[in-house]
C-alpha cells in the first residue's frame, strides 16, 4: 500500500516499530447535470492508529496528502474523540445521518457520536 485511486495508507516507524497508522480510501462519484464538472473525488477516512502523534496531527496529514492527490473533499464519522479534532481542522457536518443495521441486537437507549467506535471490514 498505497495503491493508487483505492487506499492509501502511511505508517510511522519508530526505533522499527510501527507506531502510527493513518489510511484513507478513495470514492468517486458522479456529478449528475452539471456542464462544467463530471465527477468529484472523494476521500474517506478509514483506519487510523495514533500512540506517538496526536489524532489531530495524523487527520491534518491525511488532509495535506489527499490534498496533493488531487481530492475534492475529505470525509470523515464524528465518532469515537474524532470530533475534538475535526474543529480544529475546520470539518463541517454533513447533511444527513448515517444508520447501522447491527445484525440481531436491539439497542433501546440513542448513543452519542464519542460513545460509538465500528470496525469496517
Amino acid at each position: 500500500m498505497p495503491r493508487d485511486r483505492v487506499i492509501y495508507t502511511y505508517v510511522k516507524e519508530t526505533d522499527k516499530k510501527i507506531t502510527d497508522i493513518i489510511s484513507f480510501y478513495y470514492l468517486p462519484s458522479t456529478i449528475l447535470k452539471s456542464k462544467k464538472y463530471k465527477k468529484i473525488h472523494a476521500g474517506y477516512s478509514y483506519y487510523n492508529v495514533c500512540t506517538t502523534e496526536s489524532l489531530h496531527t495524523l487527520m491534518r496529514n491525511a488532509l495535506i496528502l489527499s490534498k496533493k492527490m488531487d481530492f475534492d473533499v475529505f470525509n470523515a464519522l464524528d465518532i469515537l474523540e474524532n470530533e475534538k479534532s475535526f474543529k480544529d481542522l475546520n470539518f463541517h457536518g454533513g447533511s444527513g445521518n448515517l444508520n447501522f443495521y447491527v445484525y440481531n441486537w436491539n439497542l433501546v437507549e440513542k448513543f452519542k457520536p464519542c460513545d460509538v467506535g465500528i470496525v469496517l471490514l
